[in-house]
């Protein structure tokens, strides 16, 4: 190992190492915040371009940066890494694990990846096709590679890995498509696997099974564990880890069911959904060095909504009621703020950060106090839930800032209608396998409706008291799916949004004190770093992610017209570099086909749309700004062309896989049918307005 290797003792003093970002949330509490002040609130108004450079894709960007030593290195989309001079911008290599295209349909959400881990001479990182590949950190290149999935099922990775003593940790996701969840340990010099651990039992849990599975198992019911079904159970392990050295507790956070319907995922004798599904949407505690099970907490019994847990875990030292406590924070989808005991996983409180629907609040045991009108695995009825299932926060990294007491949320709010899909089956070819009618919550032509149901919708930067249980002061943004966040010891919060801003907040105050055009939405958290004592602001933009590729695409385009620009932007004081002169945003007019099909093949297209093309293309095919708006495709008018597509892969390299495997030529043709029908529908619209 040379002298500028990542060792233990680097990886614990990462907090107080000024210079440089060497872990995924800077430091193994993932508080993300730097202690560096030379940019103040004072001083930031004087912030400007130090470089930039442009990316070689043109999707989601959710790269958190490393700096080690004045190489800034980091992800793309498709799992591409870069490595950056950090005070020039001078490129110095790229890395392309080439992912094949086909992939793309197995991510719920986009083809982006989150960054990247370092040890010793070496990066890690984990691939959208389920590897593991380690490369030397001053030149690139493999030094060995891992599969930790099996890649015949819908598996993917987008989250960071991290290390622990020469542990390289990764899980995964695919819950929506049908797998089984669990995260591992691979040592760092020879990628063997050292222990994995199962989120969900197996179905064929005995005397020799572990005993935390063995508890899990009395908490499902049905066949969605065992191999006839074959979907697996969920709870996949798709971002958010934290490490306690002091208390060698490894915590990591577990996502939603597979499907989220608990009626089919775990079914009672009448039918409707039954039991916890441990460790579905819970906070595990393990020991890193075997993998032993802790304790756990449960943030959503019986989850149903899609309302993980794998959101940003943070940890701190907070005086709660004159006693000072080891706490976990974390704000997962379902709308709670959580402060946990990390020792024990004993539950401290849990408020509201934003508007919900689903529980009135939360009971002295840490169990939520439900509403049965949403609980629609049990009624059987829809039901309009808040928050909906991208949630109250997504996979958007948190900071804290210890002086101001504050844990700053990325937050939103986004309804959802939530409609159980009679006579549900799983498809673990390809397509959702949610057991909810997806088509449900379409929104109709009208777009005085369209615009209301898009009025609702709102972002903000919420500033929490975690002591208080409540907000210190909120920022409200223009739309949902804003930035991850850095605060610092110059009194700054830094955020960029989906309006297409990059801007600096007074961490005491929410003013805002400095804003930069950055001419796509900025979605990535930000770092801070010095290189001979200058100090510099990064953050890797890109608009994309699960919001952008299912929001409507005709009203985003007039109330925040945002595109995919991916671009590292790095700001430093008197920064005089300037980016290109942006590009229009002009699209061309809606000119389908006539709409000629009958109304059964019609409205059978649709509920295919919707369960297998939607994901990736928007509901109500309206599309987003990210992937093709399939209203204005080529090949509506031409059928054989539309199933050299769909039906044969004829652009599988570029992320469009064949489903032939999972729909007919028939009911792919109806699919055309349909967007020509909803196509025809908005074209009348849009020349009535």
């Amino acid at each position: 190992m040379s002298e500028a290797g990542i060792s233990a003792e680097r990886l614990l003093g990462a907090q107080a190492d000024d210079a440089n970002w060497i872990t995924y949330g800077r430091n193994y509490e993932e508080q993300r915040f730097s202690p560096l002040d030379k940019i103040n609130t004072e001083n930031v108004g004087e912030l400007g371009l130090a470089w930039s450079a442009d990316m070689d894709t043109a999707r989601g960007q959710e790269s958190t940066p490393l700096v080690i030593d004045g190489v800034m290195y980091f992800t793309t989309a498709w799992s591409k890494v870069k490595a950056y001079n950090a005070a020039t911008g001078e490129e110095i290599w790229t890395y392309d694990p080439e992912v094949p295209g086909e992939t793309g349909v197995k991510a719920c959400c986009d083809v982006v990846n989150r960054g990247l881990a370092a040890w010793g001479d070496a990066l890690f990182l984990g691939t959208l096709d389920g590897r593991l590949v380690k490369l030397d950190r001053e030149t690139g290149k493999v030094e060995w590679e891992k599969v930790t999935v099996d890649q015949a099922k819908s598996y993917t990775i987008t989250g960071a890995p991290r290390v622990i003593d020469g542990k390289v940790l990764i899980g995964s996701g695919g819950a929506e498509f049908g797998v089984r969840g669990y995260f591992g340990a691979y040592d760092a010099d020879s990628g063997e696997e050292l222990w994995r651990f199962y989120t969900v039992p197996g179905g064929d849990e005995d005397e020799n099974s572990p005993e935390y599975l063995r508890k899990a198992a009395e908490t499902w019911s049905g066949d969605v564990l065992g191999s006839e079904s074959g979907i697996g159970g969920g709870g996949t392990v798709w971002d958010a880890m934290a490490y306690d050295p002091e208390l060698d507790l490894l915590y990591v956070g577990v996502g939603n069911g597979s499907p989220w319907n608990r009626a089919y995922r775990s079914p009672g004798e009448d039918g409707t959904g039954e039991g916890d599904n441990l460790y579905l949407s819970s906070i595990v505690a393990v020991r890193p060095e075997t993998g032993e099970y802790v304790w756990h907490y449960q943030t959503t019994p019986g989850e149903t909504w899609d309302y993980t847990a794998t959101q940003h875990i943070m940890l701190a030292d907070l005086e709660i009621e004159g006693e000072q406590r080891k706490v976990l924070m974390q704000a997962p989808k379902n709308g709670f703020f959580y402060v946990l005991d990390r020792e024990t996983g004993e539950f401290i409180s849990g408020d509201p950060y934003v508007t919900l629907n689903w529980a009135t609040g939360i009971d002295e045991n840490g169990r939520p106090i439900e509403n049965p009108e949403t609980r629609i695995d049990k009624t059987g009825k829809p039901a309009m839930v808040t928050p909906g299932a991208l949630g109250g926060h997504n996979w958007h990294p948190m900071a804290f800032h210890p002086g101001e007491g504050l844990v700053y949320i990325p937050a939103f709010e986004a309804a959802m209608m939530y409609a159980p899909e009679a006579d549900w089956k799983p498809d673990v070819n390809r397509g959702f396998n949610v057991g909810f009618d997806l088509a449900a919550g379409d929104l109709p032509p009208d777009e005085g409706f369209r615009r209301e149901v898009a009025g609702t919708l709102r972002g903000m930067l919420v500033a929490w008291d975690p002591v208080k249980g409540e907000p210190r002061w909120t920022v409200e943004h223009p739309g949902p799916w804003n930035g991850g966040l850095l605060a610092t010891a110059g009194g700054l919060v830094f955020q960029g949004t989906a309006g297409s801003e990059f801007n600096a907040y007074n961490a005491a105050t929410g003013d805002k004190l400095w804003s930069f055009p950055a001419q796509t939405g900025v979605v990535a958290p930000p770092i801070t770093y010095t290189v001979d004592g200058e100090q510099y602001v990064a953050v890797l933009a890109g608009w994309g992610g699960a919001y952008a590729l299912s929001v409507d695409g005709e009203l985003m385009k007039r109330k925040a017209p945002v595109r995919n620009v991916s671009r590292m932007l790095v700001f430093k004081l008197g920064g005089t570099s300037a980016l290109p002169e942006a590009q229009d945003m002009a699209t061309a007019p809606l000119d389908p086909p006539p709409s000629r099909a009958s109304a059964d093949i019609i409205a059978a297209g649709g509920k295919s749309y919707a369960r297998y093309c939607a994901v990736c293309h928007a509901p109500g095919a309206v599309g987003s700004t990210v992937l093709p708006d399939l209203r204005r495709s080529g090949t509506l008018e031409n059928k054989a062309a539309w199933l050299s597509i769909v039906h044969d892969g004829a652009l599988q390299d570029n992320g469009m896989a064949s489903f032939k495997g999972s729909l007919s030529k028939e009911q792919i043709d109806a699919i055309r049918e349909w967007i020509i029908f909803r196509a025809n529908q908005d074209k009348v619209m849009s020349t009535e307005q």
